[in-house]
């Protein structure tokens, strides 16, 4: 009754319930996960299936990419992605540069005559976040600074 219920064979249900062993497909499958564990692990989580599938077959174990992919989604591998790296200057405009006054002279004779500034970014877990900077050129030390998720003109400004 149950087998008609869960729409299985009588044979197929004591054929299941009765076997001592897993298959052969099982204990391979079970081996291949322990060595694709063990090839991520060993790559720092970088190596995807088509790659952990080529270090299997420079091995000489003929594995299918599919089936790799498969162990991996079981075991919940799942490599690491590279992000694009979006651009943030537009450098494609017709406005005048403005004139190099330093000249690449990197000192001042007192305090408050030059000032220098610089943006960087910072890599954080929930994104950029970028600084900028001004530095008094005689005494080195600095003089304004901002932080802020998004660069626009308002960051150096509240550096300055």
């Amino acid at each position: 009754m149950m087998c008609d219920v869960l729409g299985v064979s009588r044979s197929g249900y004591y054929s299941w319930a009765n076997q001592e062993f897993p298959s052969a497909r099982s204990l391979e499958n079970k081996k291949l996960s322990q060595e694709i564990h063990r090839i991520f692990l060993e790559h720092k989580g970088r190596y995807g299936s088509r790659r952990i599938r080529q270090v299997l077959v420079n091995k000489e174990y003929p594995v299918s990419r599919k089936r790799v992919c498969k162990l991996m989604r079981a075991q919940g591998l799942y490599c690491k992605t590279r992000r694009k790296f979006r651009l943030t200057t537009d450098s494609k405009y017709d406005l005048p540069i403005a004139p190099n006054l330093l000249q690449r002279e990197f000192s001042a004779a007192s305090l408050n005559q030059a000032y220098v500034g610089d943006i960087t970014y910072i890599p954080t877990q929930e994104g950029w976040l970028y600084l900028a900077v001004v530095i008094d050129l005689f005494s080195r030390q600095v003089v304004g600074w901002s932080i802020n998720e998004r660069m626009k003109a308002s960051l150096v400004n509240d550096a300055l």
